[in-house]
């Protein structure tokens, strides 16, 4: 019987699907296991052959796992929001829900059809307004709490009400802006509403602020660092320019050191927590305040090396630091504000990383020393960022590289306070051992001593304090953009107000175009039906705001990592209509076992989630801290990339064997349209393109045109997508899950090679003929032999052993070596191959149902129990003996490793071979060292 994995595929498929054989329990008496992958995005492009390595990874051992025992959930749904669906309505005028409802069906296509193990029952899409209605569910708790620090813990908003209401804001610990003014309880309960309001925004976890942007004005809306690329939008390559804006933000930065000390109880890589380190970027120092000479302003600065103070030669501000405008002399203005203007097209991931460009501009203004009372020159440089600290360093030039190179260009004095140290070429940034010198009550201390004296001196005097800083900034959490959850608040006198939880979700209104309004609001400025009714609690025209019980709705929408931020809990509970999830579901499941995804999403996504598990579980909507306990990256499939050479001004193609010294331009080529031998397919490179049609080609003596090949990453802009719905009708599903772990190890890059999946599929073809005979289906009850059995478990104990670590690409190996043993041993026990079937289910689950079937099974191997490792099958029995004439190895025996000396020797003496090699003559001994050697002397 051949085997037919295309029929084999599509019926088990189809079972899977009509028996719910995956769909999880939320109670039951095994131990629970939960898996889960990265929140797909469903682009129009479908899935390509890179996409489903992680997903496979994951299946793989959520079957594993469901084998061994375990009540397993293993979800899928979509990150359905964002920006390419509202582009391509833009370009077409289709709504964004109609071609997401479209690429969403063809990815779950493409997903089945590769026989994943997911409980679709279970599905979630972040743009279902049922899905919604609980990430502004979560907006609106995060927006009535603020953070004590004393506790470390998130409260309610209620509670802070009540300490301002009994003793005023003085003695409150609390997360909050900077510029907040100190007031009394009487104060407080004199205050109006809108004056509560207005100081509550200051301290809440959501709040309105008006932050510096990325903005980006092709696409209309602000973009996250993670969205540009060498200062353009990663989304079509438009320019991105910096400007400030009101935007509703999420006080991460209060979870800073929860975030970081979290790193250390979770199961992850050492550099995706170095990662997150670096993001929240910890350090400890001083706060020391600088007045502005000639006039009440004062510049705050954060230093880790408050001890080099008396080294300050200049001070260094943020383009968009406020103060800018404010100090910049009649005479730098100009100056300064076309600096400000170029800076403002760069974004901060482009300023940070260009550390060879040395830019700047004088003010004109100084600040004074805190200690010395000496002017000190205030510049400009972008390599400071508004965002980070103060958005202004003290520049200590003879301590710090940038500030030394800086100094250099602009011809600044560079003072020297380290004792015995040559500055003459660069700066000195040691600290152990340093002695401090020329810097008054601190010359002659080392670093430690004069950290913690000038500290003190600080305080005394007024100028600053200790402090601990972190770099992690505040989220900015508004995007101008059409396509993503509205927030659920409506304005009153330009103060927003939440609505009810009961009456959400507040949904999406219809718009016309989903560009900004021509008076530059967000898309949502086009709805005419967009304001909230206070009485009726439902939207209704924009002509009935009156500003007494109809108000104006919040414009902007919530970004991408809203809904993903806490998608692994509604996935145990997806269908509950009155909570966001169970307490009951929740403290089941409590969070996610093993996380597969890629590492582009260690500052991002991770941290997010992170830090919504924990504001959550401080309101008791969570009994976990942390969402995510073990976490692997997988690596990236790259493409195979194929390339055609033409001639410069000309439509002639070179073969690349004949590019010599012409002068040709590389062009990608469909790698359809090449074969293994790297043979192009010229004429249907000709119907390819329209500009290809009338092409010539130079080819190689045979005739043959040959493309140069290079290896990169999988794209459709290369052309050198492989669509994974061909290799399952070509191969099947079963070869392309194996390839892809067969690749390489799970976390490495590693290139696609359509050329040797037929290594792979030609194994399972083999597999398929251990359990027949001919046509004929053919396992017998015999007992299997000893050699049998010892394949059958050293399998077993190398297949478990690479799945618990994720080297699933030895496991592959070794199934096939397994398969070719068995094979040599003609083994056809049930014994050996209904156990065999079952170990490489998780792998290649289609062709394990169906023999499982043919076993006379009537329910799926997903019940089976996973086989037992047993080491009585790969002990010896035997030994193969050398047995030697005069220390000569002549031939081997094998003999039972308990066989007594005498018998040994008995045995020996009486094999022909030994009779042959005496040839009568009579050995002076026999030498026998039992389990080890014979030697025969004489």
């Amino acid at each position: 019987m051949s085997y037919n994995f295309n029929e084999i595929e599509a019926k088990w498929q189809k079972y899977w699907a009509e028996n719910q054989t995956f769909r999880a329990s939320n109670s039951s008496n095994k131990p629970k296991y939960y898996v889960l992958d990265m929140f797909p995005y469903p682009s129009g492009a479908g899935l390509h052959v890179g996409h489903p390595l992680g997903y496979i990874a994951s299946d793989i051992y959520a079957r594993y796992k469901r084998h061994t025992g375990y009540n397993v959930l293993h979800p899928q749904g979509y990150d359905s929001f964002g920006l390419p669906a509202e582009q391509y309505a833009i370009q077409t005028g289709q709504h964004p829900a109609l071609t997401t409802a479209k690429n969403i069906k063809r990815y779950r296509e493409q997903l089945d059809k590769i026989g994943f193990s997911f409980d679709w029952s279970r599905e979630v899409r972040t743009s279902d307004p049922e899905y919604y209605k609980w990430t502004q569910w979560i907006f609106i708790q995060l927006f009535e709490s603020w953070y004590d620090l004393e506790t470390e813990k998130s409260r309610a908003i209620t509670e802070l009400e009540d300490i301002f209401a009994s003793e005023g804001n003085s003695r409150i610990k609390a997360a909050c802006d900077d510029e907040v003014v100190e007031f009394s309880a009487d104060a407080w309960n004199a205050f109006s509403s809108e004056e509560k309001q207005q100081i509550l925004l200051k301290y809440r976890l959501t709040y309105l602020a008006e932050t510096e942007v990325n903005w980006c004005p092709q696409l209309g809306t602000v973009l996250a660092n993670d969205e540009i690329v060498n200062g353009v939008s990663e989304r079509g390559g438009y320019p991105v320019v910096r400007k400030k804006m009101t935007q509703w933000s999420m006080r991460i930065s209060a979870f800073s050191e929860r975030l970081l000390q979290g790193l250390d109880q979770l199961d992850w890589t050492e550099s995706l927590k170095e990662s997150q380190r670096n993001w929240i970027g910890k350090s400890v120092g001083a706060h020391v305040d600088f007045n502005v000479q000639d006039s009440g302003y004062k510049i705050g600065v954060f230093t880790t090396r408050p001890d080099t103070i008396f080294g300050v030669s200049f001070m260094t501000l943020a383009p968009e630091h406020d103060l800018v405008q404010k100090i910049t002399t009649p005479q730098q203005k100009e100056e300064v504000e076309a600096y400000i203007a170029a800076s403002a097209k760069r974004s901060e991931r482009e300023r940070m990383a260009d550390v060879k460009s040395i830019t700047g501009v004088f003010t004109g203004a100084y600040a004074e020393h805190p200690f010395t009372k000496e002017p000190i020159p205030i510049w400009i440089g972008d390599y400071v960022l508004a965002g980070y600290g103060t958005g202004a360093v003290m520049a200590v030039p003879c301590g710090d590289q940038r500030d030394y190179d800086f100094a250099r260009h602009f011809e600044i004095p560079i003072p020297n306070i380290f004792d015995n140290v040559d500055i003459s070429e660069q700066a000195f940034s040691g600290k152990e051992g340093t002695v401090i010198a020329n810097s008054d009550f601190l010359s002659g201390l080392e670093y430690k001593e004069a950290l913690q004296k000038v500290i003190l001196e600080l305080e005394k005097t007024g100028h600053g304090y200790g402090k601990t800083n972190y770099r992690l900034r505040d989220a900015v959490f508004s995007r101008q953009r059409y396509w993503g959850e509205p927030f659920p608040v409506y304005y009153v006198n330009g103060m927003p107000q939440m609505i009810d939880a009961q009456h959400l979700p507040l949904q999406l209104p219809e718009v016309e175009k989903y560009l900004p309004t021509e008076t530059g609001e967000p898309p949502l400025g086009n709805a005419s039906t967009w304001a909230w009714d206070t009485q009726a609690n439902k939207i209704v025209s924009n002509e009935k705001i009156d500003d007494e019980t109809v108000f104006p709705l919040e414009l902007n929408t919530m970004p991408g990592w809203a809904g993903s931020s806490w998608y692994l809990f509604r996935y145990m509970d997806a269908a509950n209509k009155e909570e966001f999830v169970s307490k009951e579901a929740q403290e089941y499941w409590e969070n996610v076992d093993l996380y597969i995804g890629g590492s582009e999403h260690a500052t991002g996504h991770l941290l997010y989630s992170r830090f919504w598990t924990k504001f959550l579980h401080d309101r008791g909507y969570l009994s976990v801290e942390e969402p995510f306990k073990k976490l692997i990256n997988q690596g990236m499939i790259l493409g195979q990339s194929a390339f055609v050479y033409r001639l410069e001004g000309e439509n002639v193609f070179v073969s690349k064997n004949l590019v010599g010294e012409n002068n040709v331009q590389p062009i990608h080529a469909d790698v359809s349209l090449v074969n293994h031998s790297d043979e192009l397919d010229i004429e249907g490179f000709k119907k390819w393109r329209p500009e290809f049609k009338d092409a010539k080609f130079l080819t190689e003596k045979d005739g043959t045109y040959i493309v140069g090949r290079e290896v990169e990453k999988m794209s459709k802009s290369k052309y050198n997508v492989v669509n994974p719905d061909d290799i399952c009708e070509d191969y099947g599903a079963d070869t392309l899950r194996m390839y892809e772990m067969f690749l390489g190890p799970l976390e490495q890059a590693k290139p696609w090679n359509t050329a040797g999946i037929t290594g792979v599929h030609n194994f399972l073809k083999k597999l398929w003929k251990l359990y027949h005979n001919g046509e004929k289906f053919e396992v017998l009850e015999e007992k299997a032999s000893a050699d049998s059995l010892k394949t059958l478990h050293k399998t077993i104990k190398k297949v478990t052993e690479d799945i618990e670590e994720f080297s699933f690409n030895t496991s592959v190996s070794t199934f096939m070596i397994c398969v070719n043993e068995l094979s040599a041993q003609k083994c056809k026990s049930r014994e050996v191959l209904e156990p065999l079937a079952v170990l490489i289910a998780p792998y290649a689950p289609h062709i394990a149902e169906e023999l499982w079937s043919k076993l006379g099974h009537s329910t799926s191997i997903v019940t089976a129990e996973y086989p037992v490792f047993e080491e009585k099958f790969l002990v010896e029995s035997t030994k193969n003996y050398p047995v030697s004439f005069n220390g000569k190895m002549r031939f081997t025996i094998e003999l039972p490793l308990d066989m007594p000396k005498d018998e040994i020797e008995k045995t020996v003496m009486a094999d022909e071979r030994t009779q042959k090699q005496l040839d009568g003559r009579i050995p002076k001994k026999v030498i026998i060292v039992p389990g080890k050697i014979v030697n025969i002397v004489g």
